[in-house]
């Protein structure tokens, strides 16, 4: 893990097409501005997770399901 040091104001560069700016800190909070390509996708983690937990729970009902639907057109 990279870890760099930031002042109000500052940016970080990722590629050619982000760039992360502290736009604000109070107290414990760090508020970021991130600038990016529509197409990238960006989440708090934990709604990273969630979506993530989701999709694994869709994909497991999907494959339940197409079993029983499976078996009941078998002769």
């Amino acid at each position: 893990m990279l870890v760099l040091t930031r002042k109000l104001g500052e940016s970080i560069a990722i590629d050619d097409n982000i760039k992360i700016t502290v736009v604000q800190i109070k107290g414990k909070q760090v508020r970021l501005g991130i600038q990016a390509p529509n197409d990238t996708k960006i989440h708090r983690e934990e709604v990273y997770v969630a979506i993530q937990e989701q999709n694994k729970a869709a994909i497991a009902t999907t494959s339940d399901s197409a079993r029983r639907v499976s078996k009941m057109l078998k002769p």
